[in-house]
């Protein structure tokens, strides 16, 4: 695979020969395709991210193209050859495929986005940037967010086309971008956002001047639609480093119109002490939760412990004796997550979750470090719910405190509460805890019809469930009973 910017075109660098490598691997549909334009008079490229990830060794089955194509011409040679189209995006000039393939003798399914030459830009008063096709692909790399996705391989004949220096920049594992920052941002402002989020996927570096435009071109991304930042800041979430993106977000002021609570904590305290700040102890909360993920990244729970305690600065007050104190800290963070994932377009089961998380991340430290009862395990259960393994590493993730003594007693007290679910979940449907009576036989007992008192009746009941454990159907009735007559 010729450098086409090396004068000798057989000298390939240790990351060209891993790129070799991958497009080997995806040769049987990528050259397949590539033929296929080819015999239509057109040209077609692998592009941006799949070219990176190709130079990285990581190339998967998702594979994006650029092409001279118009968007019907490439309906017309891509639809005969795919196992599926799709035009979701085709006012944008891109058309989806999918394509299984015999590769290696194991049938293997690919993901495919083809994408005529353009250029786009944002209006000063649009959310949405304005599309235009260009005519070569040197003018469509050129409009690419960051050299290091501004390469390209044109196929068949896999030619490395690099204008920018974007295999040098990802040797040096850098982000700069093709033109100056200043125009790249002005063009799509949500690449100022997508450079923290590389920088938090790649562990890379973003350049001084890529970070100062930046900074001063942080309020333009007010003009982005919330679900484009939405979608970016969960991938920057989900990434291995989301600590280093986050950063940058607050460093250069980008948090403060996307996520303005975050910033804020570095103002606040921790109550004990123990953290520089707020903000610091929230982000070492994130990378512990991480840690104790085990089905892969989980966007619940990350965003759980990076808001958490984003209801403290609201809360803060000064004791008479000096200390700091951040009383029902987790009820305002409640209620601040949600309004703030609302705003940022989130589906209402996230909002609901996260922000229940948040609202119960201080109830374990209710209970002490004492004995826990039935009934106040039974409690903390029915109050989780299905978010019960989350609130666990939750909880445990909170503990960040430098004191080892202290640290291994909370430890060891969160062990005890475990246990005390495991065991009685043995005994009792714990997952599942409601009145030993439903609505049905509560109205036959009590000789009533539908109305508040049935509300108020199966209330009693499920107290009474949840301090006691299950009761005998005869025993149930008698209480109910009992409640009634003091009812008058």
């Amino acid at each position: 695979m010729p450098n086409a910017n090396e004068d000798n075109p057989s000298a390939l660098s240790q990351v060209q020969h891993r790129a070799v490598s991958e497009l080997l691997r995806v040769s049987p549909v990528a050259d397949e395709l590539a033929l296929r334009f080819q015999e239509a008079g057109f040209s077609l490229a692998l592009v941006g991210g799949s070219v990176r990830d190709a130079l990285l060794g990581r190339l998967g089955n998702d594979l994006d193209f650029t092409t001279d194509a118009r968007p019907e011409d490439v309906l017309k040679i891509v639809r005969p050859w795919a196992d599926a189209v799709w035009e979701v995006g085709i006012a944008f000039g891109t058309v989806g495929a999918h394509k299984d393939a015999l590769v290696d003798g194991v049938q293997q399914s690919f993901q495919i986005e083809i994408t005529t030459y353009r250029s786009e830009a944002y209006d000063r008063t649009s959310r949405k940037p304005e599309v235009s096709y260009g005519d070569s692909i040197e003018e469509d790399l050129v409009r690419r967010d960051f050299t290091v996705n501004a390469m390209a391989v044109a196929l068949p004949e896999k030619k490395f086309i690099d204008p920018h220096g974007g295999r040098d920049d990802l040797a040096a594992r850098v982000l700069r971008t093709p033109g100056t920052p200043e125009q790249s941002f002005s063009d799509d402002p949500l690449r100022m956002m997508r450079a923290a989020r590389f920088a938090a996927q790649l562990d890379f570096e973003v350049a001084p001047d890529v970070v100062a435009a930046m900074t001063d071109m942080a309020g333009r991304i007010e003009i982005v639609s919330a679900e484009r930042v939405r979608d970016e800041l969960n991938k920057l979430l989900l990434s291995a480093h989301p600590r280093k993106g986050l950063t940058l977000l607050v460093d250069t002021g980008l948090s403060a119109p996307v996520l303005p609570e975050l910033p804020a904590l570095r103002l606040e305290r921790d109550e004990h002490h123990r953290h520089k700040d707020v903000y610091d102890h929230s982000l070492i909360v994130l990378e512990q939760a991480m840690a104790l993920e085990e089905n892969g990244p989980d966007l619940t729970l990350r965003l759980a412990a990076l808001l958490h305690d984003i209801g403290k600065p609201r809360t803060r007050r000064f004791e008479d004796d000096g200390r700091v104190s951040f009383h029902h800290h987790e009820m305002v963070g409640a209620k601040m997550t949600k309004k703030r994932m609302s705003e940022l377009k989130y589906s209402n089961e996230l909002v609901k979750d996260v922000s229940r998380l948040v609202e119960l991340h201080l109830r374990f430290h209710g209970y002490g470090t004492g004995e826990w009862t039935d009934s106040a395990v039974r409690r903390y259960v029915r109050d989780a719910g299905p978010l019960l393994d989350r609130l666990h590493k939750l909880t445990r993730s909170d503990c960040t405190t430098r004191n080892k003594r202290k640290a291994t007693a909370l430890s060891h007290a969160y062990d005890g509460l475990e246990e005390r679910i495991a065991q009685l979940q043995e005994q009792e449907e714990l997952d599942a805890i409601r009145p030993d009576l439903d609505g049905n036989q509560i109205m036959e007992i009590l000789s009533i019809g539908p109305g508040p008192a049935i509300g108020q009746a199966y209330k009693f009941l499920l107290e009474l469930r949840l301090e006691n454990g299950p009761m005998k159907h005869d025993a149930a009735v008698t209480a109910l009973q009992e409640w009634w007559t003091e009812q008058g």
